[in-house]
C-alpha cells in the first residue's frame, strides 16, 4: 500500500488537516485541531503524530503564508518554526506550499456550496489544506506525467 501525504493549513488557534488518497491523487479533509492559546501547540503536535500513524503519512505539506506581493511577515516566520517543530518531533518531511491564493479557492468553493455564516467559519482551515495539498499533488502529478 501506497503511503499517503498529509496537508497542513496552520493558524494561530486551528490547522486544518487534510491527507491524500493512497495514490497520492486526491486531497480529502480530514479535521481541524482547534487550541485555545497560540502558543499551546503540544495537543496539536500530538494529534498530527497520531493521525500520521493512522492514515500512514509519509510526508506533510505545510501552507506558507506569504503575503499577496511574495513578500513574507511574521506569520511566515511562525509558520516555519511551526515545520521546524513538526520535523523534529516526527521525523518528517515538512514541505513548504504557497498558500496564497487557497483562502480565496476555499472561499469560492463555499459560496458555489451554498455554505453560510458559523459553518463557513467552522470548516474554512479544513478546507483550506485540501486545497494546499490538492496544490501540491497535482505539481507532483504532473511534473510525473512530464516525464
Amino acid at each position: 500500500m501506497t503511503k499517503r501525504i498529509m496537508g497542513l493549513d496552520y493558524g494561530d488557534k486551528t490547522v486544518g488537516v487534510a491527507i491524500s488518497d493512497p495514490l497520492g491523487i486526491t486531497a480529502q479533509g480530514k479535521e481541524i485541531i482547534r487550541r485555545e492559546r497560540p502558543d499551546k501547540l503540544r495537543r496539536t503536535c500530538a494529534r498530527i503524530e497520531e493521525l500520521i500513524q493512522e492514515y500512514e503519512v509519509e510526508k506533510i505539506v505545510l501552507g506558507l503564508p506569504k503575503n499577496m506581493d511574495g513578500s513574507e511577515g511574521i506569520r511566515v516566520e511562525k509558520t516555519k518554526a511551526f515545520q521546524e517543530m513538526i520535523e523534529r518531533r516526527t521525523g518528517l518531511e515538512v514541505v513548504l506550499w504557497d498558500e496564497r491564493l487557497t483562502t480565496v479557492a476555499a472561499d469560492r468553493y463555499m459560496d458555489e456550496a451554498g455554505i453560510k455564516g458559523d459553518k463557513r467559519k467552522a470548516i474554512v482551515d479544513e478546507i483550506a489544506a485540501v486545497f494546499i495539498l490538492q496544490g501540491y499533488l497535482d505539481s507532483i502529478g504532473s511534473a510525473a506525467g512530464a516525464e
